[in-house]
């Protein structure tokens, strides 16, 4: 969200996000998405500088509806209908995350953000997405990142490493690959649910995964 900036929110990378999602959405697709907050604040980050993990984490949360509330607006300018739910109550500026309210507002073609993480404290937002997706049903997640898929080491540090195109949940787990944090991935492998690797930061690619393409790297069983 936060582009080339050193925090806060781009409006440039946020249009771009949202003219990224619409195409989707305009497909008939249903689209979800958990939105981070670390380019406002991060709870671990915090944590380590002396304040209170708790506290910490909670103010991650409303920085995920902060960024909720931008792509709101951003989807909505370009005319796409979009709900905001949020894991903890903040009523007057998102509805309450409900599953069936949820999974109603996608039958309508709405997009749904959900906020607020999980509404707990030492939980990521992968844990939520991952929780939010087994809920709602969704056939599969799309982790977007700054890098193009999972590599044998990080691609950003080591020239040498090599991307794989798919790899089963044991042999990530096996190999020590960093995708989601543990709980997130060990959830989602237990409820058999794949996961797609990929540069959110590459123009057309949330639209070629959808279409079929071979984008990124396939996280199976």
């Amino acid at each position: 969200m936060m582009g080339d900036q050193q925090y806060g929110i781009d409006p440039a990378r946020l249009a771009a996000y949202a003219e990224e999602i619409k195409e989707v959405s305009d497909l008939g697709i249903e689209v979800a998405i958990v939105i981070g907050g670390g380019n406002i604040f991060r709870g671990v980050s915090g944590a380590s500088s002396g304040m209170d993990r708790v506290q910490g984490d909670h103010m991650g949360m409303l920085a995920t509806i902060i960024n909720g509330l931008a792509l709101q607006s951003a989807l909505e300018h370009k005319g796409v209908d979009t709900r905001l739910q949020s894991a903890i109550k903040i009523n007057e500026v998102a509805e309450p995350f409900i599953r069936r309210r949820a999974m109603r507002h996608l039958e309508k073609g709405r997009v749904v953000i959900f906020g607020g993480g999980t509404g707990n404290p030492y939980f990521t937002t992968d844990s939520a997405a991952v929780l939010r997706a087994i809920e709602i049903e969704a056939d599969v997640i799309l982790k977007g990142t700054r890098v193009d898929g999972i590599y044998t080491s990080d691609p950003e540090k080591d020239k040498s490493a090599t991307k794989f195109d798919k790899i089963s949940f044991e042999d990530v787990l096996r190999k020590g690959l960093k995708v989601m944090d543990t709980t997130a991935f060990t959830l989602s492998q237990e409820n058999e649910l794949p996961i797609v690797v990929f540069d959110m930061n590459k123009q057309g690619n949330l639209l070629r995964i959808v279409s079929g393409e071979n984008i990124g790297t396939v996280v199976n069983l």
